[in-house]
């Protein structure tokens, strides 16, 4: 069994006077959603065009389900399917035979092939919809039978590159059930990336999040927020006068106080005891009705990660 989809280390790129990836090293067990994070211009795109054998780096290696990057390209090319920032469909052919032609390209046998292509364009919801050229489709039901061409040889793993970008929210969602749906059937492997942060807290079982080509930090979604080292208590109620927020900002386990409407936020480190912060409101006179402990969002521990160092 192969221990690691994805091996990188110290994997730089040099453009020029850019370095888009500097020193970049990580894992990807096989078999799970693999999101890879970070604003525009972090080195995203250009970790996926190495890991393909696209472009080469200015130093360090990348072996992708075993195969070196720069010596066994095609190797990679041939057992992975990607996605980047066009869906590769031709849009004068219908969706039956745009799978039928990449189905051919390759090299599936055709009983093989004329099977896979129904049961995905049946999974995707397409399957009454094969005989219409795709120029005539939303942009959502194109972006699904692109991930339909992706997974159409069974490869081994997945590369997608913001897959739901610039689709509406019943599209963006819909191909978020596909894909979770696919790889829990077929166990392949997924390294994506987006800017969804929802997505990724959704779809993902490890993340990384890399900032101007440095990874800053990886873990599972709740590691990552536990590292946050934050969290926030919201209570709805009322009395909550200035001499009752006064005696919270003293506390030193609260970091910000916010009172409107009835509606206290208080942000807290993580190690903050909450049934005290109650207990205090209420010995200062101020009635609690409900009150909430969530541990810091995704989205949160995100723009922390990549503005810490601005």
């Amino acid at each position: 069994m192969l221990n690691l989809a994805i091996e990188i280390e110290n994997l730089t790129c040099d453009f020029e006077t850019v370095r888009a990836l500097d020193k970049l090293t990580l894992e990807v067990q096989p078999g799970i959603v693999f999101g890879f994070l970070g604003p525009n211009g972090a080195g995203k795109t250009t970790t996926i065009r190495m890991l393909l054998g696209l472009l080469q780096p200015t130093s360090g290696r990348a072996r992708v389900l075993g195969y070196d990057t720069q010596s066994q390209a095609a190797e990679i090319r041939a057992c992975t399917g990607a996605l980047l920032e066009h869906h590769g469909l031709y849009e004068q052919m219908n969706a039956y035979d745009n799978l039928e032609f990449y189905g051919r390209v390759n090299r599936m046998p055709t009983s093989e092939r004329q099977a896979r292509i129904q049961e995905l364009l049946t999974q995707m919801g397409l399957w009454e919809r094969r005989a219409e050229a795709t120029k005539k489709w939303s942009r959502g039901m194109k972006q699904k039978l692109a991930l339909a061409r992706v997974l159409l040889h069974r490869p081994a793993l997945v590369l997608l590159d913001e897959p739901t970008a610039g689709l509406d929210v019943p599209s963006a969602n819909s191909v978020r059930n596909d894909l979770e749906a696919l790889v829990a059937s077929e166990g392949t492997t997924v390294f994506l990336t987006t800017h969804n942060m929802a997505e990724a807290e959704r779809l993902c079982s490890q993340i990384a999040v890399i900032k101007d080509g440095q990874l800053q930090a990886i873990g599972h979604p709740d590691e990552l927020r536990a590292r946050s080292g934050s969290a926030q208590l919201e209570i709805i109620g009322s009395g909550f006068i200035e001499p009752v927020l006064e005696a919270l900002r003293a506390r030193p386990e609260v970091m910000a106080v916010q009172a409107q409407n009835g509606h206290l936020k208080i942000n807290l480190s993580a190690q903050a005891d909450s049934a005290e912060l109650v207990s205090l409101l209420v010995s200062q006179g101020a009635k609690v009705r409900e009150a909430r402990h969530q541990s810091a969002s995704l989205e949160e521990v995100f723009l922390t990660l990549v503005e810490e160092t601005r």
